[in-house]
């Protein structure tokens, strides 16, 4: 588990979540991708020996002349953890291919929004290795 940073690296966490999936999400939402409010950035934060679990985060990057509401991130976790554009199971399985058979991928699951600053908003995804 030592090289993790170079194994998740932003080459690799872009193709894991490519930035066009936020533009996705709200065209499936809204019916237009210009209605959304924020850009999702995949972020790894790192490994924790004592859950030996991963831990990424869903940033929300508030975009230009959009208000990144407290409000509409909160309820996130619930609908990025069963929407199919969002595909949270699909990237845990692609993360656990980049694990390269060192480690599977047990459970997973999305935690309560934090407000990093006013623009960025972070889901965290908790990933169980086994």
């Amino acid at each position: 588990m030592d090289n993790l940073t170079t194994t998740f690296d932003e080459q690799t966490l872009d193709e894991l979540f490519p930035a066009g999936r936020a533009n996705d999400f709200f065209e499936a939402l809204f019916g237009d991708a210009s209605e959304g409010s924020y850009d999702i950035k995949l972020n790894f934060s790192g490994f924790d020996a004592g859950t030996n679990s991963l831990r990424f985060f869903l940033d929300l990057h508030e975009r230009p002349g959009c208000c990144l509401a407290c409000n509409l991130t909160y309820g996130l976790p619930e609908v990025f953890s069963r929407h199919p554009v969002i595909n949270i199971k699909g990237l845990v399985a692609d993360i656990e291919k980049k694990l390269d058979g060192k480690a599977s991928c047990s459970n997973w699951k999305l935690g309560t929004t934090v407000q990093q600053s006013k623009s960025i908003h972070s889901i965290p995804l908790h990933i169980e290795l086994a």
